[in-house]
């Protein structure tokens, strides 16, 4: 669908994940020593809570009759997985942790 031609929900999901592509391209190529790296990976855990808040907006503002429904609360706990990552890393850094897998197929 052109974006020109999609819903308001539509809409901030897209802003949602160029924001969410924005920072994690952000963090690749920015180089540095850790406290740079530190700076970095809590500005990108503040800017995935908003994003997260947008997509909560968004998952508001779809219509509940559709023939193919984006999974909102997919996202949302991606997100959170991804959140969670950053905030252990940032409060144990030398720690190695599991990973959780991320969903990734938000669509029905």
């Amino acid at each position: 669908m052109n974006p020109q031609q999609s819903g308001p929900s539509e809409r901030k999901t897209h802003r949602a994940w160029a924001a969410a592509l924005m920072l994690v391209a952000c963090a690749t190529v920015q180089a540095g020593d850790a406290d740079s790296e530190r700076e970095s990976l809590a500005r990108i855990e503040n800017e995935l809570a908003v994003v997260q808040q947008m997509v909560a907006a968004a998952s508001r503002d779809a219509p509940p009759s559709q023939r193919v429904n984006f999974r909102y609360e997919w996202l949302i706990n991606d997100l959170d997985v991804m959140r969670r990552g950053i905030q252990q890393h940032l409060n144990a850094p030398m720690q190695p942790r599991p990973v959780e897998p991320l969903r990734g197929d938000y669509r029905q």
